[in-house]
């Protein structure tokens, strides 16, 4: 058994964001993570670029979709896991603790839709197990940047998305709406725990200093480079990421995305005029004004 996947990235320049396709080359089989779909702020227009470059890769290496999967409901960028699914067939999933997430939403945006995941095909608890192709999957709950994330670990490879960065980029923010900053320490050292020469593979690079994007990493390098890991405990994690948290900026995506990604990638549905319309409550989160 192959126990290698085949991973390749698809970096998003707009929103710092990576998408994988993951196969096992003995049999062609893939899963998709993390896919985007296109949007700007500015004009409200959506399209469907960066998911059919993913598409036609699949296509040109002859890839059978097995899988969508999300690590866990974005706040800076729409998932394209609703488009995908239609276009492939596949089935679509997420951790299951995703319907906390629905319910904390749907009270901020007042609405009433499902809060029992039901918009996806699969729910995933911690140390549930699949497989793409012939390579052995299992998922690990890993919180405390949002309620919901999870890491897939398919063979020799986990997708972290938001609790490891690059190691010259430390660790993801703990301030959003349900996250902790000790929920997620303890997140990433069970990430840790992994074998020392496991691929890591994280969901955004800011590439700093003007570096190139950059996006896989292995367990050995984090715990020997990432200056959020190396050397520190859980209280001083706690303080360095806590104040650093403090500086920054909501995403500018943050209430335009979780209203579609907490309904698995789903657009709102057409109004009487046939346009659909995105709902932003007011004074819902702290500005951090100039």
């Amino acid at each position: 058994m192959n126990a290698h996947p085949e991973v390749t990235g698809f970096y998003e320049a707009r929103t710092g964001s990576v998408q994988y396709v993951v196969a096992d080359p003995a049999t062609g089989d893939c899963a998709i993570i993390d896919p985007v779909l296109d949007y700007d702020e500015k004009s409200g227009a959506t399209a469907t670029i960066e998911a059919d470059r993913i598409l036609n890769f699949v296509a040109d290496r002859g890839y059978r979709v097995q899988w969508i999967l999300d690590t866990h409901p974005h706040a800076d960028h729409f998932s394209a896991a609703d488009y995908l699914r239609r276009k492939t067939g596949a089935p679509a999933a997420i951790g299951e603790k995703v319907v906390e997430v629905q319910k904390l939403w749907n009270g901020f945006y007042n609405r009433e839709m499902p809060a029992d995941g039901s918009q996806w095909d699969r729910l995933f608890a911690e140390g549930d197990s699949f497989s793409v192709g012939t390579i052995p999957a299992r998922v690990m709950f890993s919180p405390g940047h949002t309620l919901a994330s999870v890491t897939y670990v398919i063979g020799d490879a986990a997708f972290v998305h938001d609790t490891l960065f690059m190691p010259d980029s430390g660790t993801a923010r703990a301030d959003f709406p349900g996250g902790n900053a000790a929920v997620l320490w303890r997140s990433i050292q069970a990430i840790l725990a992994l074998p020392d020469d496991t691929r890591i593979f994280t969901g955004h690079d800011y590439c700093p200093d003007g570096r190139p994007p950059r996006w896989e990493s292995t367990v050995a390098e984090q715990k020997r480079e990432n200056p959020h890991v190396a050397g520190m405990d859980e209280a001083g994690f706690v303080a360095t990421r806590e104040a650093r948290d403090k500086t920054l900026p909501m995403p500018k995506l943050i209430l335009h995305a979780l209203q579609v990604n907490t309904n698995a990638g789903r657009l709102p549905e057409p109004e009487a005029n046939g346009r659909r319309y995105l709902k932003i409550p007011l004074d819902l989160l702290d500005a951090a004004w100039d």
